[in-house]
């Protein structure tokens, strides 16, 4: 029993050892393989040979307070107390180590797969904030592109403006040449009307003078 405690507080320290420094890929074999034990049927097989070793354990305290109030009694301690009592410490001191480090190992294992997670979040957040810093440079690009543009667009209407500005004077110039012109042939018109009846009036006068020179004739 000795000897296997012994085994299993050795490996148990190397574990926790690669655990702590990390020594090539023995620490990644050495999570996958916590991994596994973890999963399934692992923690209740471990949880009862925890469980076991505790009983273990409060059995070797208990012979070792029982051997004590024994020679409390007596005086005196016999070779054969000395020898379980020592046994029973060494048991007890082993199995108390043993489980110490397996709580060392599991806390060891749940803060390292944490910093993994951390990392593997640490690296998505990084990636995420180059996506980030080159949307915001493509947006700045899209910005300065846009503003170059509405300036063009604002000069393009500016033009328009102006044009049109000049168009309206074009028009109200000639619509004023228009309304001169409409003027002008409305007076040749009165013009003209008044010509047509000075000369109806000379063809009447004509006609007039036409007959008395015809009756002065006769």
């Amino acid at each position: 029993m000795i000897q296997l405690l012994f085994l299993v507080l050795f490996a148990e320290g190397a574990v926790a050892l690669i655990l702590i420094w990390k020594v090539g890929p023995l620490r990644e074999l050495a999570m996958r393989g916590l991994d596994q034990l973890k999963t399934g049927k692992g923690p209740a097989t471990v949880k009862t040979l925890a469980c076991t070793m505790s009983v273990i354990l409060a059995s070797s305290v208990a012979s070792i307070l029982k051997i004590q109030n024994r020679a409390a009694k007596l005086g005196t301690v016999t070779p054969m107390d000395q020898v379980l009592w020592r046994t029973h410490l060494l048991e007890a001191s082993l199995i108390g180590y043993t489980l110490f480090l397996a709580l060392v190992i599991d806390r060891l294992h749940h803060y390292l797969r944490k910093l993994v997670s951390l990392k593997t979040t640490v690296g998505t957040s990084r990636e995420e904030v180059d996506n980030l810093k080159k949307e915001q440079q493509s947006f700045k690009e899209k910005e300065k592109t846009s503003l170059s543009e509405r300036k063009k667009l604002h000069e393009e209407v500016t033009r328009l403006k102006e044009r049109l500005q000049k168009l309206k004077l074009d028009s109200e110039e000639h619509e004023k040449r228009a309304q001169t012109a409409e003027a002008h042939v409305a007076a040749l018109q009165k013009q003209s009307e008044e010509l047509l009846l000075e000369y109806d009036h000379l063809l009447e006068d004509n006609q007039i003078l036409q007959t008395r020179a015809l009756a002065f004739r006769n």
